[in-house]
């Protein structure tokens, strides 16, 4: 864990989180960087629903990219950066507006390509899931 690296600077609040983390309502409540994992939730409101009134898949994909994303942003040192090359994302039951929360981890990490995976749920029932590819570039751009 790099405590100067921009996940863990936002994590102390020296800095703010993403935007779209901050639309999606999202809050990281625990991240482990030595396990690669996360846990978050993301607060679903109307905005984010479909006409039936459930939340919109591309908003569930993004739950769960921004939860993925995090697990291996927790292992990066402060200049890398990692972006998302795939994201597979399988939909099995609507979800409401409300209250999500979403688990993230790091399935194998290499030297720059990285598989992650994760779980969106919602009442204990699992949504959304995902699975992703991620690689690992040198000097983030927009670090402070």
């Amino acid at each position: 864990m790099d405590p100067q690296a921009f996940f863990w600077r936002t994590m102390a609040g020296e800095l703010p989180p993403p935007r779209a983390f901050q639309t999606l309502g999202g809050r990281i409540v625990h991240a482990d960087a030595e396990a690669g994992t996360v846990e978050a939730t993301f607060q679903a409101t109307e905005a984010l629903a479909n006409p039936m009134g459930h939340v919109q898949g591309g908003f569930l994909a993004a739950m769960l990219d921004d939860t993925l994303g995090p697990a291996l942003a927790a292992t990066l040192a402060r200049d890398q950066f990692a972006p998302t090359l795939q994201l597979s994302v399988t939909f099995l039951r609507p979800a409401k507006t409300g209250l999500l929360h979403g688990t993230g981890r790091v399935l194998r990490r290499g030297r720059e390509v990285c598989h992650l995976a994760g779980e969106l749920r919602q009442d204990g029932e699992v949504v959304a899931s995902a699975l992703a590819t991620a690689l690992v570039r040198q000097t983030a751009p927009h670090t402070p």
